[in-house]
């Protein structure tokens, strides 16, 4: 296994054609030997999130609504929030990248204390062992780039593809002007 990519986004190479990751931005959850686990940031549903999650309305990340996390297991919502990191073990709180962490979405947002945003994620994207790996041996494939916390809470998801590509340093940079069908170009 390489160095672990949890904290970091996957961020789709313009060679990526699965129209699950098709110029998706994945933050990667967690990443070991068993595997690795990661939410889309970039494929808001026209879903309500507070329809689905009553409690956190308040706390919702324009746009308010679900997020396509990945083509595992749709049925179930997978919570990310911002808020200060807890000292000390809290069962409820799972960090990811700084104030960034997994959240349980049954537990009421006032238990966890000073949460300031949160996404709902419907599913999430998943790599068995090495699998990762043997993807981001393919050039085309992905990109594994440092996230900011303004990435999982853009409230322009539509471009985040795009505004991670251009912040990049060097040839990485380029990509973020590829275009949608490279004859136009």
């Amino acid at each position: 296994m390489t160095e672990s990519a949890a904290g970091r986004l996957l961020v789709a190479g313009p060679g990526l054609l699965d129209p699950n990751f098709y110029r998706a931005v994945v933050l990667i959850l967690e990443h070991g030997e068993d595997g690795a686990v990661g939410v889309t940031l970039n494929r808001p549903l026209d879903v309500q999130a507070a329809e689905h999650v009553p409690a956190w309305h308040k706390l919702l990340a324009a746009p308010m609504v679900v997020y396509s996390g990945g083509p595992v297991q749709r049925e179930i919502a997978v919570g990310v929030a911002r808020r200060p990191i807890p000292e000390g073990l809290d069962p409820e709180w799972h960090p990811v990248l700084g104030e960034v962490g997994l959240v349980d979405l049954t537990v009421e947002p006032e238990e966890l204390g000073g949460v300031t945003a949160a996404r709902v994620f419907s599913g999430y994207a998943g790599w068995g062992p090495d699998q990762l790996e043997w993807e981001l041996s393919e050039p085309t494939s992905w990109f594994v780039v440092d996230a900011e916390i303004a990435d999982v809470f853009s409230d322009e998801p539509a471009g985040l593809w795009r505004q991670v590509l251009a912040r990049q340093e060097g040839h990485l940079s380029w990509f973020a002007d590829y275009p949608l069908d490279p004859a136009t170009n």
